[in-house]
């Protein structure tokens, strides 16, 4: 049998976009089959690679090198959507690492039912978006994207509790934040198929902040330590920069992100 861990390497060894989100709802698929019939999938021990697989395009390029996106126009607007995807490409294979990456550290079931959801509902996202991207004449690949996607899980390989505290509660609470201006920009140009395609991704990044969350509280009630001192340290370590208001302060406290967790690592707006 196919272990869960083989998955998850099977997914960040496949380099194109639309291949790697197909074969991520199939196995995702067969996880939950396999739980509702109460069947077992062995997690197994496959060893994912350092950094996933990706298409020739887009080039990737130093954050700093990457154009401005300015909204007012079509082509503003598809660099932005350009830039969703390519983000979302890179949470699918961020899930799917943090499936395969730690199975010495003993977790519940409910932890790869949480993490086998949000990456198969991120496979989802990046297939929305393309989708959009393709009705303007556009598409993933056509434009150059950001090289740091990955830093922080390459930061975060040897460090679960990292993981957890950049990746969903940072990187993914701060697409809370911007999320809903980006929602507006997409409205005031009428484009009705990417107001609906944002906002289910709005609805369920909630989650996927909320499963970190959960499961970074749940390692440190086991350790023994205390959550809010133990983030802030974390972050302070793994991740360049500081926190950028606004925040996004009802749906941060909706996914379990408290104020006290992220205003005291905030810069100037």
């Amino acid at each position: 049998m196919t272990t869960l861990t083989e998955m998850a390497v099977e997914v960040l060894s496949t380099a194109d976009g639309r291949a790697k989100t197909a074969l991520s709802h199939k196995h995702a698929a067969t996880w939950f089959a396999a739980r509702a019939a109460g069947e077992e999938i062995p997690l197994g021990d496959a060893r994912p690679p350092l950094r996933p697989a990706r298409p020739e395009r887009p080039e990737l390029l130093d954050p700093r090198e990457v154009p401005r996106r300015r909204p007012g126009s079509e082509q503003g607007r598809i660099a932005i959507l350009h830039a969703v995807a390519h983000i979302e490409l890179n949470a699918v294979d961020l899930h799917w690492d943090l499936v395969a990456r730690f199975p010495h550290v003993s977790f519940p079931p409910g932890f790869y039912d949480d993490w086998v959801k949000a990456a198969d509902e991120e496979s989802k996202h990046f297939n929305l978006i393309c989708d959009c991207l393709e009705s303007l004449g556009s598409h993933y690949g056509a434009l150059p994207a950001h090289a740091g996607m990955w830093r922080a899980a390459e930061d975060t390989v040897d460090d679960i509790f990292g993981r957890l505290a950049v990746v969903p509660m940072v990187l993914e609470a701060r697409g809370l934040d911007v999320t809903p201006n980006m929602i507006e920009v997409f409205r005031k140009a009428k484009l009705e198929n990417v107001v609906e395609a944002l906002e289910v991704i709005y609805g369920e990044e909630v989650g996927h902040v909320a499963y970190g969350s959960k499961w970074f509280h749940f390692l440190c009630g086991r350790d023994n330590l205390d959550p809010k001192p133990q983030f802030h340290a974390l972050v302070q370590r793994y991740f360049h920069g500081a926190l950028k208001p606004p925040f996004n302060e009802e749906k941060r406290a909706e996914a379990g992100l408290p104020p006290d967790f992220y205003w005291p690592l905030a810069g100037e707006s």
